[in-house]
């Protein structure tokens, strides 16, 4: 995951110029995939419940890492600027550090900051709320994200060829899952992007279908939805298949209906153009062929470090499409006592279109 150094801090310089222009005097950045973005140190936490480390990047000034014993010697590698070394007793050690600066306010990340945290910080420092700071910065990718985003989903799409061969009829939803991972391990990726879906069946129906020991029809459908982490940047595809001899007619019908909608919302795509109308689009569509009630989620959403991240293809979108965003395209239709068909692009907004990565 070898990053130039020097655009981690021209990523700091922009969130800086964000700081500056809200009238924030610094930020605590707690999210581990903005962590990251911001230093290349530590991509994820271990657990929900455990940090590898926290960054303060100020509107004007220096910068300063945060972390304990265990990551010193991975942090010196990446970081430069000040780092505050802390064991046992963190809170006091982080609160002492922040109250040092003597902001007015300290900008703070809600979504990723518990209320513990939180109740602690506030006994040392003002806490400011901010929505999406560097979020923002990572809606649009550069260049060499944009490559590494590329063979991620080249990988992707590797794995999704191979897999007619591998779903076998009598196998167990869990163990076509356990192919799809070693696939992805296999070819190169670091993990998996999100655990594997795979719904056999009625289970289809379940947009977010967890593996189990439910057995693959010798006849019927089979949706898969995967990712990997390649390079740091994930990739997320979705494909449903038929096992079998010759697909049933109301699988073929459905799955028409799905690859249309899907043409029509890439072929949309465009920058400037609103958002949330690409889902509208979809949607009467489905609605014209009588089946809207049964398309059940947004039409997709931003992919990057993370596999879900800004924009979402919504209906409540009020952003526009910018050249730069990485997006999913991925309509479904689902009946409980049926299944489920959905497809799913990765999409490449460009400066005069869009391109199916």
């Amino acid at each position: 995951m070898d990053v130039d150094v020097t655009v981690f801090e021209q990523r700091r310089q922009a969130l800086k110029e964000s700081l500056r222009v809200r009238g924030l005097p610094a930020l605590l950045v707690s999210h581990a995939a903005n962590r990251w973005y911001l230093s290349g140190f530590e991509l994820a936490d271990s657990q929900c419940n455990e940090s590898a480390g926290w960054l303060v990047i100020t509107a004007h000034g220096g910068d300063t890492l945060l972390t304990d014993p265990r990551f010193e010697e991975a942090a010196r590698r990446v970081w430069s600027d000040e780092i505050v070394i802390y064991s046992s007793r963190k809170m006091e050690v982080v609160g002492a550090f922040l109250k040092s600066l003597n902001p007015p306010a300290l900008g703070f990340e809600p979504r990723s900051l518990c209320v513990r945290d939180y109740e602690r910080l506030r006994e040392f420092v003002a806490l400011t709320p901010t929505e999406g700071l560097v979020e923002d910065l990572r809606v649009i990718k550069d260049a060499d994200e944009i490559r590494r985003m590329e063979a991620s989903c080249v990988l992707n799409e590797r794995v999704m060829l191979a897999l007619p061969e591998r779903l076998v009829p009598g196998m167990t939803e869990a163990q076509a899952s356990w192919e799809v991972e070693r696939l992805f391990r296999e070819g190169g990726a670091s993990g998996l992007a999100f655990p594997t879906i795979v719904g056999a069946g009625v289970n289809a129906a379940l947009p977010h279908a967890e593996p189990g020991q439910d057995r693959l029809p010798a006849q019927g459908l089979v949706l898969v939805d995967a990712g990997g982490r390649l390079d740091a940047y994930c990739s997320d595809q979705t494909r449903t298949f038929w096992l079998g001899s010759e697909p049933s007619d109301r699988f073929r019908h459905v799955l028409a209906l799905v690859r249309e909608a899907q043409r029509r919302a890439i072929e949309y795509i465009r920058p400037g153009a609103p958002i949330a109308e690409s889902y509208h689009l979809v949607r009467r569509f489905f609605e014209e062929h009588g089946v809207a009630d049964r398309f059940t989620h947004g039409l997709g959403h931003g992919v990057g470090l993370e596999t879900h991240e800004a924009p979402s293809l919504s209906s409540q979108s009020r952003d526009v499409f910018r050249p730069g965003m990485v997006v999913t395209v991925e309509p479904g239709l689902y009946w409980p006592d049926w299944g489920g068909v959905r497809w799913e692009h990765m999409v490449l907004v460009t400066e005069d279109g869009c391109r199916v990565l």
